[in-house]
């Protein structure tokens, strides 16, 4: 293991881990415009959320994100595990455009399909090292595959 340069300030780490993480929960949210409409509109499972509900979960679990991404960090977390987690943001970033603004259901669905499965490779990765980092990220997977079963249910309906 390498160590850190001494004068990085954890809690200034924390801070970027949040802001990187508020990013792509921003850019999300501005490319979700239309979302209460577009979900409104889908023919859907019984089992489908309200819309409201969307909004409290991912702001829980974005701080869990940020977080699980910091105390990585403080064991000096290794590479793959912060390409895992940074291809992991990126997917996430991209479904919310790709379901709700460019209606292509099915290319959201791969998208969320590679998140579930670099969410688990994240969580694996990162359990070598901080038990408590892969642990904030199991609610975050729980959501996903519940994302994945409720966007192959819209594609199949709709």
């Amino acid at each position: 293991m390498t160590e850190r340069a001494p004068h990085r300030n954890q809690w200034l780490v924390l801070a970027g881990f949040l802001g990187v993480v508020a990013v792509v929960a921003v850019v999300g949210a501005l490319a979700a415009t239309s979302a209460k409409e577009v979900y409104a509109r889908l023919d859907q499972p019984s089992w489908a959320p309200p819309a409201s509900l969307f909004g409290p979960v991912w702001t829980v679990l974005y701080v869990t994100i940020a977080v699980a991404g910091w105390l990585y960090w403080r064991t000096d977390g290794e590479t793959r595990g912060f390409a895992a987690y940074g291809i992991g943001l990126l997917f996430n970033l991209l479904w919310t455009p790709l379901f709700f603004e460019g209606g292509a259901a099915g290319l959201a669905l791969a998208d969320i399909v590679l998140l579930d499965v670099v969410v688990v490779v994240t969580i694996v990765l990162f359990g070598r090292r901080s038990k408590a980092a892969a642990a904030l990220l199991v609610p975050y997977l729980a959501w996903i595959l519940y994302a994945t079963a409720l966007n192959t249910a819209v594609l199949v309906l709709n």
